[in-house]
């Protein structure tokens, strides 16, 4: 199945795919509203520890402990913790940085800074233990009490020697050296643990009674978010490819006015360019065009759900057409055109006048419409959108709103034709600053702020949103751990989850854009250093694209660290592929992580094995298990090329090791055994 980037299932998903995501009003779709950004509070005197200093936090051990701040100009401030002190002189600007030894895992203790000037601040509960960060989209923003048997788990979701630490979502177009929203360290509890990510407290959980040590967890995700909004604006620089959209950040800084008037130059340019109704003569958004031949229909919602075979899979673009009536006196002065959220990207036209240009499923689009815009007689609303779903408020929630304050339902009938699939428009860049959709902008906001914050280890689960563009994922995920490194420490151990088994099952071999993203996931784990992945597609729901089972991602990823990180003799992975060698007729497929042995279950032989010739034309074969490898015969095949082992949305999978744990789906190229001289 080929996903677009946007919601191409039922919009109920599309919603999904995004989790948390707010909306313009600030509301939540399916998480606790109270992780929302908050309204900063009054100005006034900052404390003298930064933010994230706090009760009840831990901070890294082994390494140099950085606590900084702000001051009076000039002041001395001196900072002791476990009988360790350090000094720091406040800049001209009041900032502070002070050098603490590393320390020992232990506490709890007391962090105190006192200034010259005699200002002093005093944290309590602090301990010195290991420090995870966890990010990603919303599996990994998905909150404990939405987990499978949440009851139990988070009854007894109590130990002091776990720390949690949720930052609130907060974008910024430009890098920012303070939290636009809060991030608070709380002691784990039944009540604190609740609306914490599940997957990064069930890390935790497994993890710290196997280490024996404090542990502190950082929450930094955020639903629906895109791999390029977190990573460095001079990282995406480097890559290349991105300076447009680059450039535009400091634009909408300075006036987000001027900002949104040049990405409409931009959108104007892509739709004229890629669309073929944006382009024919006349144009389908131009009063001018004759559009008594397309079909009607009174919006509901998502096009998927219209009762129109084409649109129920349908991902490209559709335009849409609605004509109202007006007296000369309601069509004088400016109006606000509302018409809810739209999945994905649209471009709106007034009477052949462009008035917006938005993207973003959970994204109002409110429009001004100049004055002079609407006449006496007929006016016509046009709009062009590019996605999976289509307008998703029903059309008694779509109104003009008029310069005298009347209020014009659009709930007449709408015209509305397909122009092209997404396979032929291809895909539109995204709003550089666009909340979870941008670029740089939660790396900017989230991450940046945790400035010289030392961590154990990075766990990373996000790909969802980027099924699309694996090629580009390819580029972006290796980015992403060296940026993030720069950050938090050249060596800091990275471990990637892996998409999950997710959609409708397959009858044949097909694309399947999740499984392109799933072995770019396998080859940047492979082939970077210090880095885990954590195989799912075991624990996935096929109608659920927020499968409920993180007690399971959590215990793999705590297997991983315990492994790679503390050295421990446990298995952390399920079979991963060496080679695939070709004799004869058969093609053997060799394994590692296969210590104690390779097993099948529910079956006497392996299945979801494909062999692929050189042009990539795929059949299901037949397996049979050799010890520990597995024999494909290959009879049928002339020449081929290449092995894939559960490749597809939602593959059914049955080989895993005797640790219980899955192997990782795979493609890897066939070669030939080469014959040994007589």
């Amino acid at each position: 199945m080929n996903k677009s980037p946007w919601a191409i299932l039922p919009i109920s998903l599309g919603l999904i795919l995004g989790g948390c995501a707010a909306n313009s009003a600030g509301t939540s779709w399916m998480f606790d509203a109270s992780h929302a950004a908050k309204p900063a509070a009054a100005a006034e005197a900052p404390p003298l520890l930064y933010a994230l200093f706090q009760d009840h936090e831990v901070l890294q051990r082994d390494k140099p402990i950085h606590v900084w701040g702000a001051a009076k100009p000039a002041d001395t401030v001196t900072v002791t913790l476990a009988g360790e002190s350090a000094h720091a002189t406040a800049d001209a600007a009041g900032q502070w940085d002070a050098v603490l030894a590393p320390l020992k895992a232990g506490g709890p203790y007391e962090l105190t800074a006192t200034s010259s000037s005699g200002q002093s601040q005093t944290n309590n509960d602090v301990l010195i233990g290991d420090v995870y960060l966890c990010s990603g989209q919303s599996n990994m923003e998905f909150p404990l009490r939405l987990a499978s048997n949440y009851d139990a788990d988070l009854n007894s979701a109590s130990n002091p020697n776990i720390r949690l630490l949720h930052v609130e979502r907060f974008p910024s177009a430009t890098p920012r050296t303070t939290f636009g929203a809060g991030a608070e360290w709380s002691v784990t509890s039944p009540q604190t643990a609740k609306e914490f990510s599940a997957a990064c407290y069930f890390f935790g959980r497994d993890l710290q009674p196997a280490v024996n040590l404090p542990i502190g967890l950082i929450e930094d995700a955020w639903g629906g978010s895109v791999i390029q909004a977190w990573l460095s604006m001079g990282k995406m620089r480097a890559l290349g490819g991105y300076d447009q959209y680059l450039d535009l950040l400091p634009v909408y800084a300075a006036s987000p006015k001027r900002g949104v008037k040049k990405w409409n130059a931009i959108a104007h340019t892509w739709w004229l360019a890629h669309d073929p109704a944006s382009a024919a003569t006349p144009a389908w958004h131009d009063p001018a065009y004759d559009d008594s031949s397309w079909a009607q229909i009174v919006p509901t919602g998502t096009w998927r759900e219209w009762n129109v075979p084409v649109l129920k899979t349908f991902n490209g673009v559709v335009w849409l057409r609605e004509t109202i009536t007006l007296s000369a006196e309601q069509a004088k002065g400016a109006a606000v055109l509302s018409l809810g959220a739209i999945d994905q990207a649209d471009t709106t036209w007034v009477n052949g006048v462009e008035v917006g240009d938005l993207q973003g499923y959970d994204v109002q689009r409110v429009y001004d419409v100049p004055a002079g815009t609407l006449h006496a007689g007929k006016n016509l609303i046009a709009v062009g959108v590019l996605g999976g779903a289509d307008m998703l408020a029903p059309a008694d929630q779509m109104t003009l709103k008029l310069a005298a304050g009347s209020v014009v339902p659009l709930t007449t009938p709408w015209r509305y034709k397909l122009s092209a699939p997404m396979s032929r428009t291809g895909v539109i860049a995204g709003i550089p600053w666009l909340n979870q959709f941008g670029l740089s902008d939660l790396y900017n906001g989230m991450i940046l702020p945790l400035g010289a914050t030392q961590v154990r280890g990075i766990v990373w689960y996000q790909g969802e949103s980027d099924a699309w563009q694996p090629k580009e994922y390819g580029r972006l995920l290796p980015a992403l751990i060296s940026d993030w490194r720069k950050q938090f420490g050249a060596d800091t151990p990275f471990v990637i989850v892996q998409l999950p088994d997710f959609g409708p099952y397959s009858t044949k071999p097909e694309h399947s854009d999740w499984a392109d993203l799933r072995e770019v996931q396998r080859r940047v784990a492979d082939t970077t250093p210090n880095a885990g992945l954590a195989v799912t597609i075991d624990i996935g729901q096929t109608d659920n694209i927020h499968p409920t089972n993180k007690q399971e991602v959590g215990r793999r990823l705590s297997l991983i660290a315990e492994h790679m990180i503390y050295g421990m003799n446990v298995a952390d992975s399920g079979p991963t592929p060496v080679n695939a060698i070709r004799k004869r007729n058969t093609v053997a497929v060799s394994f590692a992580h296969t210590d104690k042995g390779l097993t099948v279950y529910e079956s006497n032989r392996p299945i979801s094995f494909q062999v692929c010739d050189g042009a990539m034309h795929c059949r299901f074969v037949d397996a049979r298990q050799n010890r520990n490898e597995i024999d494909l015969d290959v009879t049928k095949f002339r020449d081929p090329a290449f092995v894939r082992f559960c490749w597809a949305d939602s593959p059914i999978c049955n080989v895993y090791n005797s640790d219980g744990l899955p192997a990782v789906p795979f493609e890897l190229p066939i070669t030939v055994a080469t014959r040994l001289r007589k």
